[in-house]
């Protein structure tokens, strides 16, 4: 049997294309995903950034939701810091009675933002450093225990929605294995803390009416292709496209002048983001995946998939699918 595979989907917006064509896209995503056995397909809340469609992180899912069946859906993940806990466990709890089950929040402390739009959202600097009061406020909700004398949250009371704890460091860990939560690493895009956070994770975990036993999602970029050319090109590709996210201040770049910005130094920092990528053909994709795997110490995986078109990228949920049932158990 093999690992749990699930699907990040950052909802990018190509150029040339719209937000009505990255929703169209991720609707094809979790589609593609379901069928080939996924578990669950999460959206990440970001703000002001061009390239991704996911900031408004709960409407995806409930449009998502009414074009699949089964596969669960959730957040990777709600910066709970820009809101209520009220309002997250509202809307959740509205997702969870529309599609009974199916439903995941996984929750982030990290802005999600730069500090203009944190202004923008009304955020309070300061209000990470409530986040795991805010956390168990949330919990508290959901199980119907409220914390806030004769309030509740009607959809949302009883519903008990699974919660998540995301980081790319050692104190997600520590939060998520004292409240006996799952962790999800952010190694797709922070791997320097991975081993670390998943050893303190599962030294400290203590067990919870939600988990008995720690439970390890670790982040994984992957461009699979039916060949290594094709793969190395959508690589390529991708370096560009986050070359120019990262760096193009805000410029429409050619191709020639991604590749200068690589050259003089985002190359570095991108490749050091992508530490854990597999790039190739299937068996070299399943290859990466099972060393992965042991690195990380992962309990399931979920997976990136970065190749620039929507189908490059459902091709390489199929194919990386597919030759992770050819592994031998």
């Amino acid at each position: 049997m093999r690992i749990p595979l699930s699907v990040l989907d950052l909802a990018p917006i190509a150029r040339g294309e719209t937000v009505s064509s990255s929703i169209a896209a991720s609707v094809a995503l979790a589609q593609r995903a379901e069928e080939h056995g996924y578990r669950r397909v999460w959206y990440a809340e970001h703000h002001n950034m061009p390239s991704i469609a996911s900031s408004a992180t709960s409407v995806l899912i409930s449009h998502v939701g009414a074009h699949t069946s089964t596969i669960r859906l959730g957040s990777g993940g709600v910066m709970l810091p820009n809101h209520s806990p009220l309002t997250i466990a509202e809307q959740f709890g509205t997702l969870d009675a529309m599609y009974p089950g199916r439903i995941d929040l996984g929750l982030g402390r990290a802005p999600g933002s730069d500090q203009n739009t944190m202004y923008a959202l009304r955020r309070d600097p300061a209000s990470a450093e409530s986040f795991p009061q805010d956390v168990l406020e949330l919990q508290a909700y959901l199980a119907g225990q409220t914390r806030v004398p004769g309030v509740d949250a009607v959809p949302g009371k009883g519903s008990r929605v699974p919660l998540y704890i995301l980081g790319s460091s050692t104190f997600g860990a520590h939060l998520a294995a004292a409240l006996g939560l799952p962790y999800a690493f952010a190694s797709h895009f922070a791997p320097q803390s991975l081993e670390a956070a998943v050893a303190a994770y599962r030294r400290e975990f203590k067990p919870s009416a939600q988990l008995e036993e720690p439970h390890v999602i670790a982040g994984v970029n992957v461009i699979a292709a039916d060949t290594e050319a094709r793969a190395q090109e959508n690589f390529q590709a991708m370096r560009r496209t986050m070359a120019i996210g990262l760096f193009g201040r805000g410029r429409d770049f050619t191709d020639a002048e991604a590749d200068m910005l690589l050259e003089q130094g985002a190359g570095h920092h991108i490749d050091s983001m992508f530490t854990h990528a597999a790039v190739g053909t299937p068996p070299q994709v399943a290859d990466h995946l099972e060393r992965f795997v042991k690195t990380a110490d992962a309990d399931e995986l979920i997976v990136a998939h970065q190749a620039p078109t929507t189908e490059d990228r459902l091709r390489s949920v199929t194919l990386t699918a597919e030759a992770l049932d050819s592994v031998p158990a």
